[in-house]
Formats: C-alpha cells, structure tokens, sequence
C-alpha cells in the first residue's frame, strides 16, 4: 500500500487544461472549501437573478427590469449575515441616490449644472462610513436615475420611474437575501479551527526547526536570520486566523442550518477567540526569541554555554508538541486533545524550571544588556506562560 502511495506521488502532474478543470470540480464535489463555495455562489447568484429578473420583466413589466437581477447578485455575500448587511447598505445607497436626483431634478431640472449638482452631493453622501463599501452605489443610483429623469416625459412618469427603481432593488435585493438563506446558507463552522491549524502549525515547524540547532550548538547568522524573518512573516497568519474567526460567527447569524445543529458544543467560538489571541501573543514572544537567537548568534563565547543551549533545545522541543496538536485541532476531538494539551503543558512547564535551574548553574551573564542570556531566560518564562493560558483556556472551554 505503502509503495502504491509512493508510486502515485512520484507520477508527474496530468498537464493540460482539461486535467486541472476535472481536478477543480473534484475539489468542488469531493470537500467543503473555496472551489464548492465558489460553485455554491455562482449557482445561488444565478437562481437570484433569475427570479428577480422574472418579477420585474414578466410580472411588473418594469422599463429598467435589470436593476432587481443586478442587486440580487450585488448582494449575494459568503453568509447570511453579511447578505443582511451589505443590502441593508445597499438600498440605504440607491434610496439616498435617488432622492438626491429627485429633489434636484425637481427643483431645478434637467439641465447640466443639475447634474454637476446631482454628482457632487451624491459622491459626498458616498463618503459616508455608515454606508461601507456601497457607498459608490450612491452615485451610480442617483446617475442611473437622471437618465430615467431626463427620458420621461411628464412629471407624473418621472416620479413613477423613480419610485420604480427602489422598488426594483428592494425586490432584488429581498430574492438575494432569501435564496442565500433558504438555499444551503454557509455554516463556517470549521473556518475559525482551519485559522488556528494554520497558525500552529507555522509556530510548529519554526520551533522543530530552532530546538536540534541549539542542541547540537551549531547557530550561524544565516540560520537565526532565516528563523527571524520566518517568525515575523507569522503575523500574516495571525490576520487569516482571525478572519476565519470572524467568517465562522458570521455565518450564525441568521442562519437557518444552526437549528438543527444544536448539538455542536462550540458554535459561540469564545474558547477558539482566546486561544487565537494567545497564540497571537505567542508568536510575539516566538519573534522576540528569534530575534535574541540573532544577537546570539553574533556572540563570541556561546560555546561555553553547550547546557544551558541543550536544555533550551529541550524546552523548545516540548513546546513543539503543544503546536503540534494545536495543528491538528478538531472540534469533533476537543475532549481528547484538550487534556493531552494540558499534560504536555506541565511537561514544558518542567523543561523551563529545569532551563532556570541551568542558566542559575552555568553562571549566565544574565544581568548583561549587552549579551541576550537573560533575554533568553525571560522569554522562555513568557512563552510557558501563553502557551499554559492556552491550554487552560481551552479545556475550561470544553469542560463548561
């Protein structure tokens, strides 16, 4: 089986464009991720539009039918939530637009300087914070009703056109935000542990990476400077993680699918809030390890620390056992790997108290600022500090 598996691994890539589109749709139909979300977007944005498209041509005979199908997809967002918002957003945008246009048309009326008019007040309203990223919308509403404005022919068809285009968006944007909510809403339920897997397993490989150099004492400038700049391009990870957090509260709200899934222990998230917060400190603590391993590795006399280094490497390599398990955290399996977590947290917890006992033996300069002993010493402390917050927060979390 073994060979079989080696075998397939060795087997080049199928090139060709066909062989990627038929690895796509596997990836689609095969497992929940970004190529299944994009075919449940285009599919669900496609039923929309349609409906809205039907309402206001076939049923109401509207004369710029294509604004309920355009706001149907302008809204059609990854979660229920977010669908709220941005239509809420949305027509708050096309109704100021609109009666920017109205009350100036009918003011001064069709003529260019209303227009001038027309486009300075709406882009201004378009500044609005409230109004995130619909704003623009506010100008393109008031443009697209000017033009209805101008081609109507009484006062009575001016107003009907105009009150028709808010009604056309309220429709478009009501068939988005209810095929998003009846049709398979998105339950990220998993988006915020992918965040945190990710994260952890980035700390993991870094601290595999540091504790067999300083074992064996062989530090060189390339090395430190590599793992400096490895742990400092971490924090990219930190912003992906909370996005995912943020996109697996999201989808809760206002979905119909957490109903009958009562029966999951975590969709509140907190305990995964806190353990990305301390693991966003700890790759704080990480960066400023790395960094005092650079200064390090510049120091003439670190030979004559060979312990102190070994029991560092030891230390570190505890903590690489923590990550390694926060790398493959699984909701499913929380009330088993909660408790490991802790176990190996009081594991580490001996490393470091031996790694004191150790710098206090070897008579460390650690009261030097010059030299990064005690750095070192202090950031270890720091480190088994978080990284016992974590554990305990997290098993408190699923004894609750």
């Amino acid at each position: 089986m073994a060979g079989e598996v080696s075998e397939r691994r060795m087997r080049p890539a199928r090139p060709g464009r066909m062989a990627r589109v038929r690895q796509w749709w596997g990836r689609a139909l095969g497992s929940e991720g970004h190529e299944r979300t994009t075919v449940l977007l285009v599919a669900k944005g496609t039923l929309a539009a349609t409906i809205a498209w039907v309402i206001s041509y076939h049923l109401l005979h509207a004369q710029s039918p294509a604004f309920a199908p355009f706001s149907a997809v302008l809204i059609m967002q990854v979660t229920v939530y977010r669908s709220l918002l941005q239509s809420s957003r949305y027509v708050g945008a096309v109704v100021a637009g609109v009666a920017v246009q109205a009350a100036l048309g009918f003011l001064v009326g069709p003529e260019v300087l209303t227009f001038a008019l027309v486009a300075l007040v709406a882009l201004t309203i378009g500044r609005w914070p409230a109004l995130g990223s619909q704003g623009s919308q506010v100008a393109t509403a008031a443009f697209f009703a000017f033009s209805t404005y101008v081609s109507a022919t009484s006062t009575l068809d001016k107003s009907t056109q105009l009150g028709q285009i808010i009604l056309l968006v309220l429709i478009g944007c009501g068939v988005g935000v209810l095929v998003n909510v009846t049709v398979l809403p998105p339950l990220r339920y998993r988006s915020a542990e992918y965040g945190i897997r990710t994260l952890a397993h980035a700390l993991c490989d870094l601290v595999s990476d540091i504790s067999p150099v300083l074992r064996e004492g062989g530090l060189d400038e390339e090395s430190t400077g590599r793992w400096r700049s490895r742990a400092e391009q971490t924090g990219e990870l930190v912003t992906q993680a909370r996005t995912g957090l943020r996109m697996a509260r999201e989808s809760l709200h206002y979905n119909p699918r957490r109903l009958v899934r009562r029966g999951r222990p975590h969709t509140g998230f907190e305990g995964y809030a806190a353990v990305l917060e301390a693991l966003e400190r700890t790759v704080g603590q990480i960066a400023a390890l790395t960094r005092s391993l650079d200064q390090w590795s510049a120091d003439e006399d670190r030979h004559r620390y060979g312990a102190f280094l070994a029991s560092y490497a030891d230390f570190l390599e505890s903590l690489s056992r923590i990550t390694r398990v926060f790398a493959n955290l699984d909701e499913d399996r929380l009330g088993d790997q909660a408790p490991e977590l802790c176990q190996l947290a009081d594991e580490a917890q001996d490393y470091r108290r031996r790694l004191a006992e150790e710098a206090e033996r070897g008579e460390l300069p650690l009261a030097d600022p010059s030299r990064p002993y005690g750095v070192l010493v202090i950031e270890a402390a720091r480190l088994m500090e978080e990284f016992q917050y974590t554990c305990d927060v997290l098993q408190h979390h699923v004894d609750r």
